[in-house]
């Protein structure tokens, strides 16, 4: 939720008006991207809602501007607040994916992510590999180092994912490309939050991403692009298999 609590004016981080909203936002979000407010519906009023969640109306208010936002929710003069079509949802905003892995996402959007992904990162791992630096290529052998030591089931692990991802996009010194940075780490972040709900990382992902590192310093774009194809392959197959458990 970084990019909505940095703007909202002086309230600061650790705000509990922005903690509460917040809060609110989160709840009906995923009430939202779950299924439990359809396209089109109708949320309570602000009063009934307010109450039900337990916050001030002001406080749902700000919530509510915050889902307008992503473009989740309309607010229309004497008709209410409606959940907008699918269609306007900004489904790559980090926190509506986190939103989606908050319960149970169906297979059908885990497929189109990951297709997503196969679409972009490879092409962003051998534009990496061509125009990296000396200091990325350290960022990313320091990240799969912490990666290799914790294991993705610590937390801090996750975050070493998370900027080995962050700085290969980055190292494609594309700035549109680099744009893309946060909602690739979500969806990589989140993605692995999904496998390990039954405790354990269905194989080691470290080799994969090795394969991925050494092309990336050998300066091979087409290394570096067939090593990210197997790695989001193998992610995606355990991914689907955690939907077995």
């Amino acid at each position: 939720m970084k990019d909505v609590i940095a703007g909202l004016s002086r309230l600061g981080r650790n705000s509990p008006l922005v903690r509460r909203h917040g809060a609110v936002a989160r709840q009906l979000g995923i009430d939202i991207v779950s299924g439990r407010y359809q396209p089109g519906d109708i949320l309570e009023n602000e009063i009934a809602n307010s109450e039900r969640l337990k916050v001030s109306r002001s406080a749902y208010r700000e919530a509510l501007r915050i889902l307008a936002a992503k473009g989740l929710v309309e607010s229309r003069p004497k008709t209410g607040t409606h959940v907008c079509p699918r269609t306007r949802w900004n489904l790559l905003d980090p926190d509506i994916l986190a939103w989606h892995f908050a319960t149970e996402p169906s297979i059908d959007f885990i497929n189109s992510l990951f297709e997503l992904r196969m679409i972009v990162e490879p092409g962003i791992a051998a534009l990496a590999a061509e125009r990296r630096t000396e200091a990325q290529l350290a960022r990313m052998t320091a990240a799969l180092d912490t990666m290799d030591r914790l294991s993705l089931a610590a937390e801090a692990g996750q975050t070493a994912d998370a900027d080995f991802h962050d700085t290969l996009l980055e190292a494609s010194h594309n700035p549109l490309i680099g744009s893309l940075a946060v909602s690739v780490g979500a969806a990589v972040r989140w993605s692995t939050v999904h496998k390990l709900r039954q405790g354990a990382v269905l194989r080691d992902p470290i080799p994969l991403h090795r394969h991925v590192l050494d092309a990336v310093a050998a300066r091979d774009a087409e290394a570096a692009r067939d090593a990210m194809r197997l790695l989001i392959t193998e992610a995606l197959r355990d991914t689907a298999q955690s939907f077995k458990g």
